[in-house]
């Protein structure tokens, strides 16, 4: 495993300019997947019936997972929805009032520890919330998820400049002041720059046609945790390779 911490300096929010027009190939990634044979499960390890949860991306709820979900429970795992609701809320609050009662009740439903996998922002939550309870957490595997720093598309920079402004009408003196930024002194972010788990296997699975999110700032610098996929990053919710991958990782290969 990787000493130290990874996420350096998660006040470093830059906006990049990568080729956002490229996620307009989603529908492409989600049509291919119909008509690959891995949708079938054929090619992957069959699960042991552990937990999955499987959290969402910003701006994201869980309904965008039903077939990764479904897929995971034709391959022989439990998969569970997150229940954080829309992701467009403090990370804190999220982690705190729900994602930890999702992994309680995946644990205590199965027996045994459970598998995160979180697609951009959600992987950061999955990374977090196995930071803060690794005892209950075996595996996680990122989608796209900013590792090292934040750096974005402009337009998703922005966006969330405005769900920040949301979040502190909404909570008011409930979130710190600098809360949905990398000055935020909250649990998530300290979960973030503190060592990762030994325990807990990680994956990062990132693309070089990302539109969105730097693939540079996916990456933790282990080859054995960092693979690359010919993806956009919406597509990787979608992609057959990404589904492959998750398959033999999930399965300790």
């Amino acid at each position: 495993m990787i000493e130290g911490s990874v996420f350096k300096d998660p006040r470093e929010y830059r906006s990049v300019p990568l080729p956002i027009w490229q996620e307009l190939l989603v529908t492409v990634e989600l049509s291919y997947l119909q008509f690959s044979p891995i949708w079938w499960g054929y090619g992957v390890p069959r699960g042991d019936g552990s937990a999955v949860v499987v959290v969402p991306g910003f701006m994201g709820t869980d309904h965008y997972f039903d077939q990764l979900r479904g897929w995971l429970e034709r391959i022989g795992y439990r998969p569970y929805r997150s229940d954080i609701g829309l992701n467009a809320e403090c990370p804190n609050l999220l982690i705190r009032h729900r994602m930890n009662q999702t992994v309680q009740r995946a644990w205590e439903e199965t027996g045994r520890k459970v598998h995160l996998i979180g697609h951009s922002l959600g992987g950061m939550i999955a990374r977090a919330t196995a930071s803060q309870a690794p005892e209950h957490i075996e595996s996680v595997i990122t989608l796209g998820t900013p590792i090292r720093a934040i750096r974005a598309h402009s337009a998703i920079l922005r966006l969330a400049a405005r769900i920040r402004e949301q979040i502190l009408l909404r909570h008011g003196t409930g979130v710190l002041p600098d809360c949905y930024t990398g000055r935020c002194t909250c649990d998530f972010l300290k979960s973030l720059v503190c060592d990762f788990p030994e325990s807990v296997r990680q994956t990062s699975i990132y693309s070089l046609f990302d539109g969105i999110v730097d693939w540079k700032v996916c990456l933790t610098g282990d080859p054995k945790v960092d693979i690359k996929v010919s993806s956009t990053h919406l597509g990787m919710a979608f992609s057959p390779l990404v589904y492959s991958l998750i398959g033999h990782r999930l399965a300790g290969q």
